[in-house]
């Protein structure tokens, strides 16, 4: 149900009955005051102006038109021409107890085919706090997508090829043919066997040789090349593999379409950029110069898809893959998250891949890219001796921590279940204070703020929804509804309740998981001001309005549960 999408129909059926054209699109928001109703159509100034009317001379006249007697208790003019919507208790009611159960009312109010290109480890190193944004934003956002009704083709663009591999292969090679067993190599400190590799790269001159013979024997197929850089892939996933389940993200196996799937387009994407007259030779190399992103001086951006001696980058295998999604994928929309840090990169990869062709015109291409994640310094986060943080050791001080924190609030959890309530919380934690956050703005790591059960935290929305299910389980033969919407308390919560649509909306549109937690944050701060409010289970509560209010109870933990779950974060019936 979109209350928003409705009111501005109407808006729009009685603008036309004025003379104004059938696309007219007025603007219809919530009101930030409930004395202002509870929507507002505020785009009447702008629609008088461009026809040099006044603001609200134009509200007068629209305002019998606007048939919204059924669903309104009252419509006033407010200030230049606002027009303010009081919505009916009656009608909320109604349109809440007809919201189906499995999606909430929600519609289906997409149909695309959307590419979310996210995570993308490099698998020379463990992941570590800087894949966490990626990995977990845009998992969300697919989440969204796909219940939102799109066809949601997941792309796990991981870096598994470049000049690196050759001395992890050459420094592999020699760990094994010293009788070192694979998994002792690589699974027990993948970021230690890289240190060893690097320092024998940057002191062993016959080393370093050898290493560069390997990538380029490596990229022209060189099997014994091959099969150790397989081997090391394979080690090298299995460690993303075990972060991707413990984050409950949804990337699998079958998502990883890595920079190597690329390689046999690589070339033939420069020849093709050559023949469009888009690329060109300048010292050996292959580059793209780019009016469109030139300089104050006015010189061209230098795109280059092709380094001296034959050498591909990241610009032509994100060019190749640009051609594969929008073509063989048929993506009508392509999403990457990425670091803010390569916003130029991406530019330049659409406007070079929609001039070769590479990207169809009604493909949509969308960089998402999100800030840093810091400590509480406010410098980048690292570990107290300045190094770079594994992820696994990050989620697995988190659930320590939670252990730490469900243990003093409910000590009579057995132990079974305690672990299984800090693991909940604990990794929720971690992702609802990044997703919070706006995704554009860098953020400040705490774990005091992200484990506390006041504000806008994962452990406070979860202990909502499981203090929802301790009431329903004291309700003896729960009987649910028809809804009573009396008190103030009671139509607040039932309006938020049906704005769930107009925030996945939103969300889906521009990938802002942040608008998803805000909505389930005050969600929770509206049911626990309903629940002191209006008394549920108490002696003298009369059986329809226990039922009316059971109703919105039980409501309103589906919604949390249906929220938090597009987020990727568990409840639990008990903490």
């Amino acid at each position: 149900m979109n209350i928003k999408d409705l009111i501005a129909q109407r808006a729009q059926q009685a603008l036309q009955a004025l003379g104004f054209p059938a696309d007219t699109n007025p603007a219809v928001a919530p009101s930030a005051k409930a004395n202002f109703g509870q929507y507002q159509i505020n785009g009447v100034m702008g629609l008088a102006k461009k026809q040099g009317q006044n603001p609200r001379a134009l509200a007068e006249q629209l305002l019998p038109l606007l048939a919204l007697d059924d669903l309104a208790a009252k419509v006033e003019i407010a200030g230049p021409g606002f027009i303010n919507i009081f919505l009916k208790p009656e009608w909320l009611a109604e349109q809440l107890q007809g919201c189906d159960e499995s999606r909430l009312g929600v519609s289906q109010f997409s149909q695309q085919r959307v590419v979310v290109d996210y995570s993308g480890p490099n698998l020379a190193k463990e992941m570590h706090v800087g894949h966490l944004r990626s990995t977990i934003i845009g998992d969300a956002a697919a989440r969204v997508a796909e219940f939102a009704g799109d066809t949601v083709l997941r792309q796990n663009h991981v870096g598994d090829w470049g000049t690196q591999f050759g001395m992890l292969i050459a420094h592999l090679e020699d760990q094994l043919a010293q009788g070192v067993n694979l998994q002792d190599v690589a699974l027990s400190d993948l970021e230690d066997f890289y240190r060893q590799a690097k320092k024998r790269f940057d002191d062993e001159a016959n080393f370093a040789d050898r290493a560069r013979a390997y990538v380029v024997a490596l990229q022209h197929g060189d099997a014994h090349c091959a099969k150790l850089w397989q081997q090391f892939i394979d080690c090298s996933l299995s460690h993303a593999e075990d972060v991707y389940q413990r984050l409950q993200v949804g990337l699998r196996p079958e998502h990883i379409r890595a920079e190597s799937a690329y390689n046999d387009r690589l070339p033939g994407v420069v020849a093709q950029l050559k023949e469009q007259g888009l690329a060109v030779e300048n010292e050996g190399a292959t580059l793209v110069f780019i009016d469109e992103l030139a300089d104050k001086e006015g010189n061209p951006s230098p795109f280059i898809v092709q380094k001296t001696g034959g050498g591909f980058l990241y610009a032509t295998t994100d060019l190749a893959a640009c051609g594969y999604r929008s073509h063989e994928l048929a993506a009508d929309r392509i999403i990457y998250f990425t670091d803010d840090r390569q916003g130029l990169h991406f530019k330049q990869v659409e406007i070079v891949a929609r001039k070769a062709g590479l990207l169809r015109p009604n493909t949509q291409f969308e960089h998402c890219p999100f800030g840093a994640m810091l400590g509480e310094d406010g410098k980048p986060f690292k570990t107290r001796t300045g190094g770079t943080v594994k992820l696994t050791d990050l989620l697995d001080e988190a659930v320590n921590r939670a252990a730490q924190v469900v243990a003093e609030k409910n000590p009579e959890l057995g132990a079974e279940e305690m672990a299984e309530v800090a693991r909940k919380v604990g990794i929720g934690a971690v992702k609802f204070a990044d997703l919070s956050k706006n995704r554009s703005s860098a953020y400040l790591f705490s774990w005091d703020s992200m484990l506390s059960f006041e504000g806008a935290t994962a452990p406070y929305l979860q202990y909502a929804y499981s203090r929802i299910q301790s009431i329903l389980r004291r309700a003896e033969q729960p009987v649910f509804g028809p809804l009573q919407l009396a008190e103030v308390q009671e139509q607040e919560l039932a309006l938020k309740l049906l704005r769930l649509e107009e925030v996945l909306v939103q969300v889906h549109k521009d990938s802002q998981p942040n608008l998803l937690c805000n909505y389930l944050y005050e969600l929770a701060s509206l049911f626990m001001s309903f629940y002191e409010a209006c008394p549920v289970l108490k002696a003298g509560v009369s059986p329809e309005l226990q039922a009316s209010r059971l109703w919105l109870c039980r409501q309103t933990g589906r919604t949390l549960a249906l929220g938090l779950d597009l987020l990727g974060i568990e409840v639990m019936e008990r903490m």
